[in-house]
C-alpha cells in the first residue's frame, strides 16, 4: 500500500468522525441549552417560591388571628368571671376588650388580604405548571429523537474509531505527524484527491509530471498551492 493510500483512507475515516462529533456537539447544545425551557422553568420556580412565601403569609395571619380571638377570649372571661369587682378595673377592661376586637378587625382584613394574594399566587403556579409541562411534553419528541440518534453516533463512532486503529498500523509515525499537522492547518483536510487534473481541496490544475509524482508508492507529494498531501487514484 502507498503511503499516500494509507493517509488517504486515514483521512476519510477521520472525516466521518469529525462529522459524527460535530453532529453530537450540535445535538448535546440543544439538549443543553434550551432558552425557551430555562426561561419557563424560571417561571415556574419564581411562581412555586412566591406561592410558597404566600402560603406562608396566611398560616401566620391565621395564627395571629387565633392569638388575638384567645386574648379577647381571657379578657372577656375576666370581665364577666366576677374576679373583677372595681369599676374602674371594670371600665378599664371594656376598653381593652374594645381595642382588642378592633385590631382583631385589622388582623382579619389582612388574613383576608393573604388569602387573595395566596389564591391569586396558586392560579399563577397553576399556568406557569402547565406552561412548563406542555413544553416539556413538546420537547419530548425532539429530545427523544435527539438521544436516539446519539446512542447511534456514539456506536457509529466506535466502530470508526477501531478502524482507525487499524489503518494507523500501516502508517509509519512521522507520516502522521506529518499528516495530523496538516490537519490542523488545513481545516481538518490532509490528503486531496486528483480530480480533473486538479487538487480537489483547492482546485490548482497539476501537470502531468506532479500527477505522475502522486502516484508514487514510497514517497509523499504535496499540492503546490495548499499544501495537502496528493493522492491519485
Amino acid at each position: 500500500m502507498s503511503a499516500a493510500l494509507g493517509l488517504y483512507r486515514l483521512q476519510q475515516v477521520d472525516s466521518q468522525i469529525d462529522q459524527i462529533q460535530s453532529r453530537l456537539k450540535a445535538n448535546q447544545q440543544v439538549l443543553e441549552n434550551d432558552d425557551e425551557l430555562r426561561a419557563t422553568d424560571s417561571i415556574f420556580s419564581a411562581a412555586e417560591n412566591k406561592n410558597k412565601e404566600a402560603v406562608y403569609l396566611v398560616k401566620q395571619s391565621e395564627l395571629e388571628v387565633e392569638k388575638q380571638r384567645i386574648k379577647i377570649q381571657q379578657a372577656e372571661a375576666s370581665l364577666y368571671g366576677g374576679l373583677v369587682k372595681n369599676p374602674k378595673e371594670l371600665q378599664d377592661l371594656q376598653k381593652d376588650i374594645a381595642s382588642l376586637k378592633r385590631h382583631l378587625e385589622t388582623l382579619e382584613e389582612r388574613q383576608l388580604d393573604a388569602m387573595e394574594v395566596a389564591e391569586s399566587a396558586e392560579k399563577d403556579l397553576q399556568t406557569a405548571y402547565l406552561a412548563l409541562e406542555t413544553l416539556k411534553s413538546s420537547r419530548g419528541d425532539q429530545f427523544g429523537h435527539l438521544v436516539k440518534e446519539n446512542e447511534k453516533l456514539n456506536k457509529d463512532l466506535e466502530t470508526l474509531l477501531s478502524e482507525r486503529s487499524a489503518v494507523m498500523k500501516d502508517i509509519s509515525t512521522s507520516m502522521v505527524t506529518l499528516y495530523d499537522q496538516l490537519r490542523k492547518q488545513r481545516r481538518g483536510i490532509a490528503v486531496a484527491t486528483i480530480n480533473d487534473d486538479s487538487c480537489a481541496a483547492c482546485g490548482s490544475t497539476l501537470n502531468a509530471a506532479l500527477q505522475q509524482n502522486a502516484r508514487s508508492a514510497s514517497q509523499l507529494f504535496n499540492c503546490p498551492t495548499c499544501g495537502r498531501i496528493l493522492y491519485a487514484n
